[in-house]
């Protein structure tokens, strides 16, 4: 937590403090500084190499605010060069697509789509006109794709399922690395967190060289509700707002938690760092309500962990990974990457108004600072 000094002189200077990403201020930019570990380049789930991320907001007339994010584990054809994937649910009041077979075989083969509620189908099917556009996989006839959602309906015309296959495709198609637009876009556009609007967030954290030097990387999409805690001060408490009290709506909604990360890290491991960012969640005051739907998808693009898609022959994998023993590192990258990834897309967030004139206000942030002052 940073001292009253500094928060002081950060309220002084604070609209001098701006993130290249975009022209939007993050969390660190007023003097956050979360946990032990130190972030990587961009603090985004792109430090991770290979990783790009693309937004489609499809925001129409006074009553649709929606969107799609896709994450892309590498640039290739994911579906040939599958990556190690596990999935951890937290709670499981929502809709993830495709967590069968991944759980089953231990992989992801397409882009992880993230959307609305109702918009799953189309993030399928979008998905899978992606992977067809690829010319090897000409004969490929089964495809999983994974899709996850939050429940926009607030501020979004969720029953008009506005979301279409050609928008997740656009989602794809404009993925790249480096800095990651955050708060009110893609997947985030409609979004409600702790009764402030939601959206979009990310962050990263390197582990120093005796720990590997690996990097993990978070993004979520940010939609449920709890007793917003920031840097470990309870600021929902303290602002009068919260679960059961002064909410827009009930505790309710979801989080939706994307972990990548560089070390060679197969399945089993993947679902022990996915359990450790509902943690981070927790860090951040959420809850797991009895409606939220709270789930991680975890990667690895450690290149010598890919499987192909066509085994060539060959009988055995050889593959290289991470002892028990030297995981703990990349459990407290987790947390901490991933209770920053929240409190990003709040600080990213802005006021919105949607469907049927409701309106919802942004965090906001210089009662933070005043709260953190007097701290």
């Amino acid at each position: 937590m940073i001292s009253s000094k500094r928060i002081l002189a950060l309220m002084a200077i604070g609209s001098l403090l701006v993130s290249p990403a975009f022209g939007q201020k993050r969390a660190r930019d007023y003097g956050f500084d979360f946990g032990v570990l130190h972030p990587g380049q961009w603090n985004a789930i792109t430090d991770v190499q290979g990783v790009k991320v693309g937004h489609q907001t499809v925001i129409k007339g006074d009553s649709v605010r929606t969107g799609v994010t896709a994450i892309l584990p590498h640039a290739g054809n994911i579906f040939q060069e599958k990556v190690p994937g596990a999935v951890h649910v937290g709670n499981g009041f929502g809709k993830l697509a495709g967590t069968t077979q991944v759980e089953e075989l231990g992989n992801i083969e397409t882009p992880i789509i993230l959307t609305n509620t109702l918009s799953v189908a189309a993030g399928i099917e979008g998905g899978i006109d992606y992977t067809f556009s690829f010319p090897e996989n000409d004969e490929v006839r089964s495809v999983n794709v994974v899709v996850g959602e939050t429940n926009d309906g607030y501020l979004n015309d969720i029953r008009g399922r506005h979301v279409k296959p050609t928008d997740v495709v656009a989602a794809i198609q404009s993925a790249k690395t480096g800095m990651v637009k955050e708060g009110n876009v893609g997947a985030g556009t409609g979004t409600i967190c702790f009764g402030f609007k939601g959206g979009i967030g990310t962050s990263s954290r390197k582990l120093p060289e005796e720990l590997g030097g690996y990097t993990v990387g978070v993004l979520v999409q940010t939609n449920f509700g709890g007793v917003l805690q920031i840097d470990g001060m309870p600021f929902g408490k303290l602002y009068g707002q919260y679960a059961f009290k002064n909410q827009l709506e009930s505790a309710d909604g979801s989080c939706m938690i994307v972990v990548a990360t560089d070390a060679p890290v197969l399945e089993r491991n993947l679902k022990r760092m996915a359990k450790r960012a509902i943690m981070g969640l927790a860090k951040t005051g959420g809850i797991a309500s009895n409606g939220s739907g709270d789930y991680v998808v975890a990667f690895s693009t450690a290149e010598g962990l890919r499987i192909p898609y066509d085994s060539d022959g060959k009988e055995l994998l050889e593959q290289s990974m991470i002892n028990n023993d030297y995981m703990s590192g990349l459990f407290l990258a987790t947390i901490e990457a991933t209770e920053e990834a929240i409190i990003n897309s709040l600080f990213a967030a802005q006021d919105m108004t949607g469907h049927q004139g409701h309106q919802v206000k942004a965090l906001p942030i210089e009662e933070v600072l005043k709260h953190m002052s007097k701290d």
